[in-house]
């Protein structure tokens, strides 16, 4: 893991495109089926668009049919912080970066045995880097 990479609201509007700062910074969601890897099978990794964290291995990804990157399992457990969220009226769980912060996107339990989680992510939140 890396060091906590902490830095303002401006430094990170300068580094990060409109979406990629509405997502990572501001917790927004893509819509479906929009992101650059909904549909994205490249053998690689997914890292943090923020901070550059490896946060996920093209190996754990599967297509849930959501519209999003899914992901059966980070790289890392230590990469990803979980956090409650009841917006929207419901109970969800968060996924951030331990690293930056940076909102990824939600896990939910209907994923694929063996874990059988599915960590939602924006595609906005990820930088891809190939094998």
């Amino acid at each position: 893991m890396q060091k906590k990479i902490r830095k303002t609201a401006a430094q990170w509007r300068e580094q990060l495109d409109r979406e990629q700062y509405a997502i990572a910074r501001e917790g927004a969601t893509e819509a479906a089926f929009s992101g650059k890897y909904h549909d994205h099978h490249a053998p690689g990794r997914y890292r943090c668009a923020c901070c550059g964290q490896m946060l996920f291995s093209s190996v754990q990804k599967f297509d849930a049919g959501s519209g999003w990157p899914s992901f059966q399992a980070p790289i890392n457990e230590e990469a990803i912080l979980h956090i409650p969220d009841h917006s929207h009226g419901m109970l969800r769980t968060e996924v951030k970066c331990t690293c930056c912060d940076a909102h990824l996107g939600h896990v939910f339990s209907d994923g694929p045995p063996p874990g059988g989680l599915r960590y939602c992510i924006n595609s906005a939140a990820l930088d891809f880097e190939a094998d």
